[in-house]
């Protein structure tokens, strides 16, 4: 894309989270193409990750399910047949974990462009239609249901929460079952198209079966050529070629994996013999090669990259972004990783790079931001800013 392109491009120049998970209130005025979250552990970035995620995916019962099992937000239930499933545990979406009061709103205040899921009484059809598809309810329909509302859409999310009194003891014991098989007719009109390409990396690393569906979207295109540099960006000129191959007795694989031709050797080697920093470098490559016009959240994003390593990632992550359109945000605890993004983003005239420290004492929190020229003294001086 050309280089006249503006923040204004961006789906967030800048953030606001209220209400959801460990957040009550945060407002970040401003965000880069790239920007990296700093703060002590436990303050909440993550919980910035995630609540990207709600946005981008429009408030999807699916992602918001995603972010509970994740966090190991769930329960384990039997059904009728024997079989155990895992149950979401929806109230601790909530702030306080708690469905009551204002709900959660996430977006970019600035543009008016938000996310709400809120809690509302259903109306008699609706308790009937939900209490036909669950069997858990005994014929009772739900207490309350939630919805997403974006815009002038909503769209009920498929969660039944069995009738138990007090919101007081919603905060608590709140159960909650998907609901399948209701016509989608009756959750709303958002489209599910109409939310933003999210790709999501880390702490860990991709497993072979999401590098090669990654793979597969970039094979054959100049992306392929940029994940190969990216490759070499820890491994030298070596690297030649990069493959997804099927299932070889040699490498003890399952499915397809990814295989790597380095220059001099005879017969290719798995990516991840080549250690953790490959993977982590092709997997960044791959999610801003499937990203274009959407976004990336890298969690921990320092992890397998060797510090000296630092400011050459940066500076691909910064120019791929910034062609493919793709907003990133990511975390770091790391200082070597500040000081490497801190110098890649004053290389860089066109494109900006924020850093973004979140700070927290008992239930409030902020944001203290980083411009460029501070990013500057950060990088000449050391300054901390973790």
């Amino acid at each position: 894309m050309p280089d006249g392109r503006t923040e204004d491009q961006m789906h967030l120049p800048d953030l606001l989270i209220s209400g959801f998970r460990g957040i009550a209130n945060l407002q970040i005025s401003r965000l880069g193409r790239v920007t990296l979250l700093t703060g002590r552990n436990s303050v909440g970035k993550t919980t910035v990750l995630e609540a990207v995620r709600v946005f981008a995916s429009r408030g999807s019962h699916t992602e918001l399910s995603s972010v509970l099992l994740n966090r190991g937000e769930h329960s384990l239930v039997t059904n009728d047949d024997g079989k155990r499933h895992a149950v979401p545990n929806v109230p601790a979406l909530f702030f306080g974990r708690r469905i009551a009061g204002d709900g959660i709103s996430i977006g970019s205040s600035g543009r008016f462009d938000i996310v709400n899921i809120r809690e509302f009484a259903p109306t008699a059809e609706q308790m009937s239609l939900f209490a036909r598809f669950v069997p858990e309810s005994d014929g009772n329909g739900p207490e309350l249901l939630l919805a997403s509302i974006h815009g002038e859409s909503r769209q009920i999310l498929p969660f039944f929460f069995s009738p138990q009194g007090s919101a007081a003891r919603r905060r608590y014991a709140g159960s909650a079952y998907t609901v399948r098989g209701i016509p989608r007719a009756a959750l709303g009109d958002i489209d599910p198209d109409s939310g933003i390409d999210c790709v999501s990396l880390g702490p860990g690393l991709l497993t072979n079966y999401q590098i090669a569906r990654f793979w597969d979207t970039i094979a054959l295109t100049d992306d392929e050529d940029r994940a190969v540099e990216a490759l070499r960006l820890v491994l030298g000129s070596d690297v030649e070629r990069v493959a997804i191959v099927a299932e070889d007795d040699r490498f003890r694989t399952h499915g397809r994996s990814a295989i790597v031709r380095l220059q001099g050797e005879k017969h290719p080697v798995p990516l991840k013999s080549l250690g953790d920093g490959a993977v982590r470098l092709l997997s960044v490559a791959l999610g801003l090669a499937n990203s274009v016009n959407g976004f990336l959240v890298m969690d921990e994003a320092e992890n397998g990259i060797h510090h000296s390593a630092q400011s050459r990632f940066w500076r691909m992550v910064l120019e791929t972004a910034h062609r493919n359109n793709v907003q990133v945000l990511a975390t770091t605890h790391s200082w070597d990783c500040v000081r490497g993004f801190a110098h890649a983003a004053n290389s860089l005239d066109n494109i900006e790079g924020t850093v973004v420290r979140i700070e927290k004492e008992g239930e409030e929190m902020w944001a203290v931001e980083y411009s460029e020229d501070d990013l500057r003294v950060v990088a000449e001086q050391g300054i901390e800013v973790r």
